[in-house]
């Protein structure tokens, strides 16, 4: 019989290559998918990671994709950091575009600098408090906040169904489940002409900057990521489990709500079911995939963004499925998981077992 056991020292360095090796282990693979699907895969791989960067509005578009990614991955990080798996940025995102989207609605037709800020402001709490919901749950009643936070997604998805299917329902959208389109004072300027590169990439910035300060020079990173990993020494400290689970949660709520508001704001423009493409999702890879580390989550923001950039030219050159995408980013989870597992762990026969 076969067990894992723990390692005494796993390898540092092979903790750092584990993305390199979970990437070729998801193009070997990828490989043999598209020669199952009689596709000749360097050809699917030129389409997939090549095609989308040969204009500069392709360069654009892998821009205004990644930046949803990496914000909501900076904030998921913090939590994972402590051991807090946040699987509900998903939620988080579509509450903070419902709450931007409701004050875009509200003063639809009027003109202010003030509109923009406030919706981000919104998009801010909204995300923050649909965060706050399985934090109550886990410190007052011991939830698991991996379920808490997934179930949370589909109540959230419905939220918006409702809200795009009912009350916000655009009158003059031919009975499409969407809400108006926004007007200019509620839209995020463009940065670039001809493309839909806009300013949220700033507040992507300034976030990946300020994860980077406060897991390098704060304190109290230091008090949340001895909670996660040694609750025991982290009580004998004096530190406490529930600051850390409420601080995580809403801070990554927080940021899944910004950044759904760029989204509203930015290139889709109006409130429907389909803000998202799935970026609170994707964002968990991100952040795993970047080793939770501010800059490595930047690099592989990118990649997954070139990811669902090469999934969208492969449907229209190659009539590949849409699934295909989300494929890639779960065989690059899987092996990402599983070279994780080996690199903390060696397999190891039981003494005296009799074989399989």
């Amino acid at each position: 019989m076969h067990l894992l056991e723990p390692r005494a020292h796993p390898s540092q360095l092979m903790k750092w290559l584990s993305p390199l090796i979970a990437i070729a282990l998801m193009l070997i693979t990828g490989s043999l998918l598209f020669l199952a699907l009689d596709k000749n895969p360097i050809e699917a791989f030129k389409v997939f990671f090549i095609d989308p960067l040969t204009s500069s509005y392709g360069w654009g578009e892998l821009l205004i994709k990644a930046s949803p990614l990496i914000l909501i991955a900076q904030g998921l990080a913090i939590g994972f950091r402590a051991r807090i798996f946040n699987i509900g940025a998903e939620g988080q995102l579509i509450m903070g575009a419902l709450f931007g989207g409701g004050i875009a609605i509200t003063f639809q037709g009027m003109t202010g600098w003030w509109i923009l800020p406030l919706m981000v402001i919104g998009g801010a709490i909204g995300g923050a408090l649909w965060g706050a919901l399985p934090a109550l749950l886990k410190t007052q009643f011991n939830a698991e906040e991996t379920l808490t936070t997934l179930m949370l997604n589909y109540v959230a998805t419905f939220i918006l169904l409702y809200m795009v299917n009912g009350p916000w329902r655009d009158p003059a959208g031919m009975n499409f489940p969407q809400s108006i389109m926004f007007d200019g004072s509620t839209l995020l300027p463009i940065l670039i002409e001809g493309s839909r590169v806009n300013a949220s990439v700033f507040i992507t910035l300034f976030a990946v900057f300020a994860f980077w300060l406060f897991t390098s020079r704060s304190f109290l990173s230091y008090q949340l990521e001895v909670g996660g990993q040694a609750p025991a020494a982290s009580r004998y400290a004096g530190f406490s489990a529930k600051r850390t689970v409420w601080f995580s949660l809403c801070i990554s709520g927080m940021m899944a709500g910004i950044a759904g508001v760029g989204e509203i704001a930015g290139p889709v423009g109006q409130l429907n079911p389909n803000i998202s493409p799935g970026y609170g999702f994707a964002a968990i890879i991100v952040a795993y995939l970047g080793r939770l580390n501010p800059i490595g989550m930047v690099l592989s923001g990118f990649l997954m963004a070139l990811l669902y950039l090469g999934g969208e030219a492969a449907q229209m050159s190659m009539q590949l499925p849409a699934a295909i995408t989300g494929l890639f980013q779960g065989m690059l989870l899987f092996f990402l998981l599983g070279s994780d597992a080996f690199i903390e762990n060696r397999l190891r026969r039981r003494a005296g077992a009799k074989p399989a």
